[in-house]
């Protein structure tokens, strides 16, 4: 997967945690995500991620080719916080989903990105786990309500389905590659979506959230 020379260090301070190799194949610098991070570069970089339920938003300026990925899942709200709290219901829930495009958005346009040049692609969404039967269908729902709110053209997708997704995205080009995960020969993916599920499940409305 990787070779065993040092990665230079990333071109945008703050990304420092993102685990980052060569990868060969394609002879540039890869990017891996797991649920909760994202990554924005100004170099001829790929990132990579797999999606379950989760989503990955591919946001670049097709002018001056910065760009990055995001992998995000909404929280769903437990049965007893639901009955004491369930008009901050929907605040709990997409404020993470806006977390998370907006940290991608944000770091995009202080690195020199224009709003105007924002092309967008989406992935994920994909009903893997039986016990989180809406999770998918949430997430879907918001980034489609997010990229129409906010006004941003959205180039392509790939969302629901049932099959985990291999993303990889390269920034400079705006190409993606993506794999449907078709013969899954371990639960690595769904063990990794449900730790990430009972994170974000109970956390408090209210305060501070670190998500990345």
């Amino acid at each position: 997967m990787s070779n065993k020379e040092p990665i230079d260090s990333p071109s945008i301070a703050g990304f420092e945690q993102i685990n980052r190799y060569m990868d060969n194949t394609h002879g540039i610098i890869a990017a891996k995500l797991l649920p909760g991070e994202y990554y924005v570069t100004k170099e001829n970089e790929l990132i990579t991620t797999v999606l379950g339920s989760c989503i990955s938003a591919c946001i670049r300026d097709k002018e001056s080719g910065i760009g990055g990925m995001n992998h995000f899942m909404l929280p769903v709200t437990s049965t007893e916080k639901l009955r004491q709290q369930s008009h901050m219901l929907v605040n709990n829930a997409t404020r993470y989903g806006n977390y998370a495009m907006e940290h991608l958005i944000n770091t995009i346009l202080s690195n020199g990105g224009k709003r105007k040049n924002l092309e967008v692609k989406v992935f994920g969404g994909g009903k893997i786990i039986p016990t989180l039967t809406d999770v998918g269908i949430k997430n879907i729902e918001f980034v489609l309500e997010y990229i129409d709110t906010e006004g941003l053209k959205l180039l392509s997708q790939d969302l629901g389905d049932i099959y985990p997704r291999k993303i990889i995205y390269f920034p400079r080009t705006g190409k993606v590659g993506m794999k449907k995960i078709q013969d899954l020969h371990n639960a690595t993916i769904v063990q990794r979506e449900r730790q990430y599920f009972e994170q974000l499940k109970d956390a408090p409305v209210g305060g501070d959230v670190e998500l990345f």
